[in-house]
């Protein structure tokens, strides 16, 4: 077990990106993805969840989420930019978050569909609905919900980690938040779509 507060996996699928003729690894982000992951990266710093460790994707709309996102974030954390992410499967990718420095308290994931939502969800469903409304700060069972139901660009899904890094695996994380631009962009206008909570953050190779 890790000793002193819970470790935290934040993990952020790259913002939308466009489609220009280049090669995938190429791939820049769209407006749109400009404007979502430095929102994401504001929220992050506003909800606590500032990593100390940032795993990159070293495909291009990776980069420039991470950068966008640290605008937004305000901090400086060690990154590093890992083929691994961008290539991985989910299995591949907890790998990769196993080898993770054990001094990180809070790690950011920036990665790509389906590693991350597939690992998100592994993750997340391994805690049984019971347990998740017993404990306190787990998002309820409707976060998971809308997490499977979709996972779009620029989402963002964090988990309380039991132990270290190296043994992370299911059963021993749980879901806290998940939050995506449409959630922030509706509760900062409360009188347009309605919101999913976002105290509960509510809600191929390489898509969007």
């Amino acid at each position: 077990m890790a000793d002193g507060p819970a470790r935290k996996l934040v993990l952020l699928r790259h913002a939308k990106s466009a489609w220009p003729d280049v090669p995938d690894y190429e791939r820049p982000l769209a407006r749109r993805g400009q404007r979502d992951a430095p929102l994401m990266g504001r929220w992050l710093r506003s909800a606590g969840h500032v990593p100390d460790q940032v795993l990159c994707s070293t495909a291009r709309r990776a980069r420039e989420t991470w950068q966008l996102a640290q605008a937004g974030l305000g901090a400086t954390p060690a990154v590093s930019f890992d083929d691994a992410v961008y290539q991985g499967s989910a299995g591949q990718l907890l790998d990769v978050i196993r080898r993770a420095p054990p001094v990180a308290r809070t790690l950011l994931i920036v990665g790509h569909d389906p590693a991350i939502p597939e690992l998100a969800l592994t993750l997340a469903a391994a805690t049984s609905p019971a347990s998740l409304q017993a404990v306190s700060g787990a998002a309820p069972p409707a976060v998971l919900d809308g997490m499977r139901a979709k996972f779009p660009t620029a989402a963002v899904a964090v988990f309380e980690v039991t132990g270290n890094w190296d043994q992370l695996g299911p059963g021993m994380a749980r879901l806290t938040s998940f939050v995506t631009p449409r959630d922030l962009a509706a509760r900062a206008n409360p009188g347009g779509s309605s919101a999913r909570a976002l105290a509960c953050g509510k809600t191929t190779r390489k898509t969007g």
